[in-house]
């Protein structure tokens, strides 16, 4: 029997019944889990990268209005259609890089140069490209995009060691005893300890609905080169690839070209009011595919609706979550962002330096990536991971040996 699953087809070949008769609290409990899960570590990506572009407070919530949004309404759409639990996210790792290049450009610039990400994504002509990359090498971008983090974590346990390295602590311990809520116990046990200690300061919350701002968006080539490509690079790598291979392992017939099509015309859709990317999800993926959410295999797309419906509920109070998060010292969210990003950085490092059938050539040239990258050089107004890139490709063009040479 074929494992493609059309929109009127359960996931076991069954008739679709309806949504009310497929209904069920623990895959409902899985799509709220799911969101608290982003929010309590993905988020802090975007609220650091705004404060290192300098965005106000109303591009700020903007921005997390649109990916929120944007990441539920697609979420649902597609979960719906396909009666699959889609999971769509916007990128951890591009959230990563706007950190360091954000301020680089003019907010303007960066948002036409989201807006060409996304066309870039639908058109599939840059996944096209990275597909004849040796996996290595885009993987080491990944790599240097997220090793700075890791770096900061060290340096706030120094200078705060009592809320700092609660935090880490709570990651540890989470990590020991129940891995898939690490992030989520760290967040807690830092703000507890924060609290004790009186590092937090009291904020008057506002439920009020957050306004999105449109920018409209300008074009250049410097933003282009220096967010789009590595934007896209690092969320292929980083999240659709994994994205999809947790759907494929759950045994889900993903059609890629569909969710992959639709990620991208969200991603322009929500561009022009701040959304960086949007994409499939891994991490929240394996919550929502997973036996947990529902052991019928063709009843966890309820996951995915449920998710979708909480995304753009917390995204219409996004002004009220930038609020919370803003009582929160920086250097809290510094290392709880650094923590957030280590399994990503340690599965990015892997792959980039293993070896598996690829030649020595290949995994020299990723390391010249990794440590280009790293380096944070920007020449002509465009930022490393382009570099990393490039260095990589032209280092392994060099080293390579052709394959009856490399039998000998």
């Amino acid at each position: 029997m074929s494992r493609h699953v059309p929109s009127t087809t359960r996931q076991d070949g069954q008739p679709a019944r309806g949504l009310r008769r497929d209904w069920s609290a623990s895959a409902a409990l899985a799509g709220f889990v799911a969101v608290v899960v982003s929010y309590s570590g993905p988020v802090l990506l975007v609220l650091e990268a705004a404060r290192a572009g300098g965005l106000s407070p109303e591009l700020t919530s903007s921005w997390l209005w649109a990916v929120s949004v944007g990441s539920g309404v697609t979420c649902a759409l597609m979960s719906l259609w396909t009666r699959q639990p889609v999971m769509v996210a916007w990128s951890i790792p591009g959230a990563a890089l706007l950190i360091t290049s954000l301020g680089s450009y003019s907010f303007s610039d960066a948002v036409g140069a989201y807006v060409v990400t996304g066309v870039l994504g639908v058109t599939g002509l840059i996944g096209r490209i990275l597909a004849a990359v040796p996996k290595p090498i885009t993987a080491a971008v990944l790599a240097g995009v997220l090793f700075p983090f890791a770096i900061k974590v060290a340096a706030a346990v120094v200078e705060n060691p009592w809320v700092a390295g609660a935090l880490v602590l709570g990651y540890l311990l989470g990590r020991r005893f129940f891995p898939r809520y690490a992030v989520f116990a760290a967040l807690g046990l830092g703000v507890l300890t924060a609290l004790v200690r009186g590092r937090i300061e009291p904020v008057a919350l506002d439920l009020s609905l957050t306004q999105p701002v449109l920018t409209v968006p300008t074009f250049s080539w410097e933003a282009i080169a220096g967010i789009s490509i590595p934007l896209l690079i690092v969320t292929a790598a980083g999240q659709n690839a994994p994205g999809l291979a947790m759907m494929h392992t759950a045994g889900y017939a993903a059609r890629d070209r569909l969710l992959l099509g639709a990620s991208g015309v969200a991603s322009v859709a929500f561009a022009p009011f701040g959304s960086h990317a949007l994409n499939l999800a891994a991490v929240t993926a394996g919550i929502a595919t997973s036996p947990e959410s529902h052991p019928d295999l063709g009843r966890r797309y309820v996951a995915g609706i449920s998710c979708g419906v909480f995304y753009v509920l917390f995204g219409l109070f996004a002004d009220t979550l930038v609020a919370a998060f803003a009582a929160i010292p920086p250097g809290m969210i510094t290392a709880l962002a650094g923590v957030a990003l280590l399994g990503a950085l340690q599965g990015s490092f892997f792959d980039s330096m293993h070896p598996g059938r690829h030649q020595p050539a290949v995994i020299e040239a990723a390391l010249i990536t990794l440590v280009v990258t790293v380096s944070g050089i920007a020449p002509y107004g465009i930022v490393s991971p382009f570099w990393g890139m490039l260095a990589g490709i032209g280092s392994y063009a060099i080293l390579r040996r052709p394959a009856a040479a490399a039998t000998r």
